[in-house]
């Protein structure tokens, strides 16, 4: 990426723009005169003290800045946000600026000691704490309120002043990322510890539990390929691999669980401090005091969320699972109109027409789920959550109810009620290939031909033939009108769905951890696409965890447990051994699954989720933390007394005098 020199307020430095800044056209120019005063205002007056200049050659539709810090500004941000890098002993220690030397690859000015990724954290972080002091509108826009305390940032993105703040590609650093990562096909693990570099903790440990889970998928591919060319249409069979289903559903995330926590201790999450949360910008009401940190902020009644919650959002779920019971009731309509229909034709036509239902009824599952998240997004939104991590978990919780009830009742209704395992493995098989392309084109191949629109559109504007050697403004132009990168949600909605179908009924189509597998490979390329060439470059997240999903695969693995051991019960082979005696079955099998779950639950308190060298470490990192404390104690205690008597002796001797 080109430098620009300059000169800072500290020292003289080479300006590197990180992050994009982009005001409405009609912002007054009080307003931007005022914003970025206080950009460029040191910390201890309130303002941020980043380097912000205008960029040149513009288009004149809009106002873009960009933005960037002298090396010692981010050295000071890294150490307030609590960053862990390596010390030179190799542990991972909180970042200190005082004893920057003895940090492992710090030397001197060199940016390769914070990767790219940091360094706009930093300066997001830093854009997000700019608040307002005694001002009480944005100079020129008396509808954007302000008061003391309020984020800046947040008021301007709330007030539509500001239109865009992303950080900007280095094309350098991502030509390599690209080159090594999904440019060419090849059999390997992916540069997880470059893509933390370039993306940041939040992406980097999205790909390591979609690698993860494709590794993981690869014993029940094995075993399901032979069993679906030797045992396809003996369904007694089964049995077998509803018992390895058990097994395998139990394993699976508690050996994730240390391979995640070594992950995020290398890349320095796993010991970072949960930093504070502010108010997330969609929330809102009267104006009150925060009793925790004494500023003032929007407050909103707890009670009135609540019936929000319980009087519309809760019935709103209700309705929407009814909807789709009513939806799966058509469905098996159609089904039975299909097979009546060929049984009284017996013709080509008709044997093809037999599988048009399930497929059609999986098509509109995927509409079903995409316009009813659309919909618990608005209606998350209107409960006014006060922080972004109850806005998610709320969020996430709607979705998975309705994804699970739309996604899996007809499997639940065809084994249990129908018992029909035929008419199963045939839905399953339709609900799974269905999914997976339908994903794969509205995530990937559509957003890569708007992309590729878009190019075409910029280089016939431009009048350009490439866009490999595009001056910094056209770049900047180019990544403006990419979209948005929205999360990693949909990306692990995906992945809980393909875990549902695998866990719960592959039992009975065997060769649904093969299709899993094959349509995950394609996944992190074409993921990795999208990251890289498709939507703006998205901020880095500190985190040590997949989160919330955690618990949402953990929840599938239980009921995961409880369906393999209903369809062991169910197995001819068994049925067979209890014949004159229904009830001891059911006894039986109800025994089994408490069992297995109590095993469960004691596999996974037994199996430490942070591997012993881990914990040792981090036991040592605390260790020496507080002795570090403690001197740093005794040594300000023996210079207040060294200053005490020092006050003293100079007492005594005016005393004297």
């Amino acid at each position: 990426m080109k430098r620009h020199s300059s000169v800072s307020e500290d020292i003289e430095f080479i300006f590197t723009p990180l992050v994009v800044l982009e005001l409405a056209k009609d912002t007054n120019d009080k307003a931007i005169e005022w914003f970025t005063q206080r950009i460029k205002e040191k910390k201890h007056l309130g303002g941020a003290h980043l380097h912000i200049r205008p960029l040149d050659d513009q288009a004149g539709n809009s106002q873009v800045y960009l933005l960037g810090a002298s090396w010692r500004r981010l050295l000071v941000g890294a150490e307030a946000l609590g960053l862990v890098k390596e010390y030179q002993d190799g542990t991972m220690r909180v970042f200190t600026y005082q004893n920057k030397e003895d940090y492992k690859y710090f030397s001197g000015d060199s940016y390769d000691f914070l990767t790219m990724a940091e360094r706009q954290y930093i300066i997001k972080r830093e854009l997000e704490n700019l608040r307002a002091i005694d001002e009480t509108m944005v100079p020129g826009h008396p509808q954007a309120k302000l008061y003391p305390g309020k984020s800046i940032i947040r008021r301007l993105q709330t007030s539509g002043l500001l239109l865009q703040l992303y950080p900007l590609h280095d094309k350098t650093e991502l030509e390599k990322l690209s080159s090594i990562w999904y440019k060419r096909f090849h059999v390997a693990l992916q540069p997880l510890n470059d893509i933390d570099k370039y993306f940041g903790q939040n992406i980097a440990l999205y790909f390591a539990f979609l690698e993860y889970f494709t590794i993981a998928l690869f014993p029940m591919a094995l075993i399901g390929v032979p069993y679906y060319i030797f045992a396809w249409e003996d369904y007694d069979k089964y049995i077998i691999f509803a018992t390895f289903n058990l097994l395998w559903s139990t394993i699976v995330l508690e050996v994730w669980k240390r391979w995640c926590a070594k992950l995020s201790y290398n890349w320095g999450t796993l010991l970072m401090k949960r930093k504070f949360e502010e108010p997330r910008p969609g929330f809102h009401g009267q104006l009150g005091l925060n009793p925790a940190t004494g500023r003032k902020e929007p407050t909103y009644p707890n009670y009135k969320r609540l019936m929000r919650v319980y009087l519309i959002s809760v019935p709103f779920v209700c309705l929407s699972i009814y909807i789709s019971l009513f939806v799966m009731m058509i469905y098996f309509l159609m089904e039975d109109l299909a097979i009546a229909y060929n049984i009284e034709v017996q013709s080509h036509f008709s044997s093809i027409l037999i599988f048009c239902p399930s497929i059609f009824y999986a098509v509109v599952i995927e509409v079903m789920n995409r316009i009813y998240k659309y919909a618990a997004e608005w209606l998350t939104s209107w409960e006014n959550h006060r922080l972004e991590s109850s806005y998610q978990n709320h969020l996430v919780l709607k979705v998975l109810v309705f994804n699970f009830i739309n996604c899996f009742a007809s499997l639940f209704y065809i084994a249990f009620v129908l018992q029909d395992m035929k008419l199963l493995r045939q839905n399953l098989a339709a609900l799974l290939i269905t999914s997976q392309i339908l994903n794969q084109f509205m995530e990937s191949v559509l957003p890569y031909w708007l992309q590729k629109h878009r190019i075409r559109r910029i280089k016939k504007k431009l009048q350009i033939t490439s866009i490999e050697k595009l001056p910094l403004a056209d770049q900047i132009q180019m990544q403006g009108e990419m979209g948005q990168y929205l999360g990693t949600f949909d990306d692990y909605l995906e992945l809980f769905q393909q875990f549902g179908f695998v866990s719960l009924f592959s039992c009975v189509y065997p060769l649904a951890a093969i299709l899993a597998v094959l349509n995950n490979i394609t996944e992190v390329y074409s993921d990795a696409l999208k990251m890289c060439s498709v939507f703006q470059r998205p901020f880095s997240e500190p985190v040590a965890d997949i989160g919330v999903w955690l618990i949402a695969f953990e929840t599938m693995g239980i009921i995961s447990v409880m369906t393999n051991c209903a369809l062991i019960g169910m197995s001819p082979q068994i049925q067979d051994l209890f014949h004159t005696n229904g009830m001891q079955l059911v006894l039986l099998i109800v025994a089994i699954e408490h069992v297995l779950l109590a095993l469960k639950f004691i596999l996974a308190l037994a199996i430490s989720d942070i591997p012993s060298d881990i914990r040792t470490k981090v036991a040592r990192m605390e260790f020496e933390s507080l002795e570090a404390l403690k001197r740093k104690q005794i040594k300000e205690a023996d210079e207040s007394m060294e200053m005490e008597e020092q006050l003293e002796k100079t007492w005594e001797g005016k005393k004297k005098i």
